[in-house]
C-alpha cells in the first residue's frame, strides 16, 4: 500500500511549522524588537544558560556558523554576554545580560500565548499526548 504525501507526518510537521512560522514573522519583531531568528537564540540561551556556541547551535537548530552570527548579533545589541569558558581556552560562554532577560521574558510570553494559540483546538489530555509522542519521535530521530 502506498501512502498519500499529504498524509505523511514529515509532510504535515513541515505544514504545520510553514503555517505558524508565518505569523511568527511578524509577531517576533512587534513584540520583541528582534527578527524571529535572534528571537529564538535568545530564548534559547536564556532557556538553557550558560552555553556554549557549540551548544546554542545544537539546541536552536542552527549549524554553528549561524549560531556564531547569531550569538554576535545579540552580543551587539547588549542582549548577551560572551564570556571566555572557564575550562576551555578557545571557547565561549553566553548568558543573558539584565536588557536580555526582559526581551527574554516579552519574547517567553509571546511563544507561550502562540503556543496556546496553536494548540488550543486540542483539550489538555490531548495536548500531553501530543507532546509525550513528539517527545518520543524525537528521541528516536536522534542520532545514537
Amino acid at each position: 500500500m502506498t501512502v498519500q504525501l499529504d498524509r505523511t507526518l514529515t509532510y504535515r510537521l513541515h505544514q504545520l511549522h510553514k503555517l505558524t512560522d508565518a505569523d511568527s514573522q511578524s509577531i517576533y519583531p512587534e513584540r520583541t524588537g528582534l527578527s524571529m531568528s535572534d528571537g529564538r537564540c535568545l530564548t534559547t540561551v536564556g532557556t538553557f544558560e550558560p552555553l556554549s556556541v557549540k551548544e546554542l547551535a545544537e539546541k536552536a537548530n542552527l549549524n554553528k556558523g549561524q549560531a556564531s552570527r547569531a550569538a554576535q548579533a545579540l552580543v551587539d545589541q547588549g542582549l548577551v554576554l560572551k564570556a571566555d569558558h572557564p575550562g576551555d581556552g578557545r571557547g565561549v560562554v553566553l548568558t543573558l545580560t539584565a536588557a536580555g532577560r526582559k526581551v527574554f521574558k516579552r519574547a517567553m510570553d509571546m511563544v507561550s500565548q502562540r503556543n496556546e494559540q496553536i494548540f488550543g483546538c486540542l483539550s489538555d489530555k490531548e495536548q500531553a499526548a501530543l507532546s509525550a509522542m513528539l517527545d518520543r519521535l524525537i528521541a528516536h530521530a536522534r542520532p545514537r
